[in-house]
């Protein structure tokens, strides 16, 4: 079982408590690899849209989720935000860290080795707070799922969660390692 700590005082906007779930993980076994391999192919076809759809849902849902990005924070509108250059290259970023992270299931070091470094680059050089990496994983479990009813089966988005909360895990791993409050108030 994974614990999250968040910064004291705050405050996330939630919708209905949709990122509760990915705070206990466990182990995939080897049908849940199959099943978000399988299941990613078919995303990973549009993953310029795909990824565009989720970053869109993140910042119109969590609008606090924008801070970390001076290119965009400041545009509101969804369509807006869509067409931004800065925000599809960020996508196209997360759907290749994501790309990584399936094609490599089955090599725990190389997962490892993404996350840790993943971890790494958000709490010292962007200084993200470690709860995003929860509500981002709440906004791809709905958008994929809205997005690919056919693919995204209640097994399939069952195997998906547990594989995100392990993500999410890991990264507060390295932040805890990290020392994460202590990040949070220093200077760059």
């Amino acid at each position: 079982m994974c614990s999250s700590r968040s910064t004291l005082g705050f405050q996330m906007e939630r919708k209905q408590g949709e990122v509760d779930h990915l705070e206990r993980s466990r182990p995939l076994t080897d049908k849940e690899r199959v099943m978000i391999q399988d299941s990613w192919a078919k995303v990973y076809q549009n993953c310029d849209d795909a990824g565009v759809a989720i970053l869109v849902r993140l910042f119109v849902n969590f609008p606090s989720s924008k801070q970390y990005f001076s290119q965009f924070k400041h545009i509101e509108d969804a369509e807006e935000l869509e067409k931004s250059s800065q925000l599809r290259k960020h996508a196209r970023r997360v759907m290749n860290a994501i790309n990584t992270l399936v094609e490599s299931l089955d090599n725990s070091d190389k997962v490892s080795s993404v996350l840790n470094a993943v971890g790494k680059a958000h709490a010292i050089r962007h200084k993200v707070d470690p709860v995003y990496f929860k509500i981002l994983s709440g906004v791809i479990l709905e958008v994929l799922g809205e997005a690919y009813p056919q693919v995204m089966t209640a097994e399939v988005a069952s195997a998906w969660t547990n594989l995100l909360a392990i993500l999410c895990c890991s990264i507060n791993a390295v932040y805890e390692e990290l020392g994460w409050p202590h990040l949070s108030n220093s200077t760059s």
